[in-house]
Order: structure tokens, then sequence, then C-alpha cells
């Protein structure tokens, strides 16, 4: 019985490796207007950061992710001569931030009727 259990159970996965599948790519992989269920978004996506409804009372679910990029680069050479020397040493930081807005609708069988997505970058 504890074998048939566990076997069914769904392996845990941290919230921040859910957020990490919302790109632009995987939104336009995973996301299909007129087959695309919204137990399929959950799925990928997680649950979103805002849900309202439109005028025609159908579900709008938004999902907006940030993020934030650094990089850091050290490089350094040198020789030596007896009696004589050089060195020669170099860094570098880089950071920027990353924004995704994802907007989801829809119909009334909770089938996405459209979508919209935009990244920012700075």
């Amino acid at each position: 019985m504890a074998v048939v259990l566990t076997s069914c159970q769904t392996p845990y996965q941290p919230v921040a490796d859910r957020n990490a599948e919302l790109t632009q790519g995987n939104v336009q992989m995973t996301l299909s207007v007129g087959s695309t269920t919204k137990a399929t978004v959950l799925e990928k996506f997680g649950a979103p950061n805002i849900t309202t409804r439109d005028g025609a009372g159908r579900e709008v679910w938004t999902y907006q992710r940030a993020g934030q990029v650094s990089q850091a680069e050290t490089s350094s050479s040198g020789w030596t001569v007896i009696l004589a020397g050089s060195s020669r040493s170099q860094s570098g930081f880089e950071s920027g931030s990353r924004m995704i807005t994802l907007i989801i609708k829809f119909d009334e069988h909770d089938i996405v009727s459209d979508f919209r997505s935009r990244t920012s970058h700075f």
C-alpha cells in the first residue's frame, strides 16, 4: 500500500523553480489559444499574482515576475624575470534587472482564449 501511495505523489518543486519557468520561450511553447487548459497553466507557471474578471465575466490571470541578474569577472596575468617583474589584474561587475508580465484570458470552459506577454530589461 505504501508503494502505491508514494508512486502517485508529485515531487515537491520549490516556488522559485516554478517561477523560473516563466520565460518568453516557455510562454510561447506552453500557451495555445483554444486548447491550453487552466490546469496546464497552473502546473507550468504556478499561481498567478492577480486574478480578475473582464467585462464579459471571464477570468483573467496576470503573472509578474522580476529577477536580478549579476555577473562578476576577475582576470589576472603576470610574468617574472630575475630582478624584474610585472603583474596586471582586472575585475568587473555587471548587474541588471529583468521583468516579465503575462496576461492570460480564459473562456467559459477554462481554456485560454487570449494571452499577451512582455519582457523588460533594465
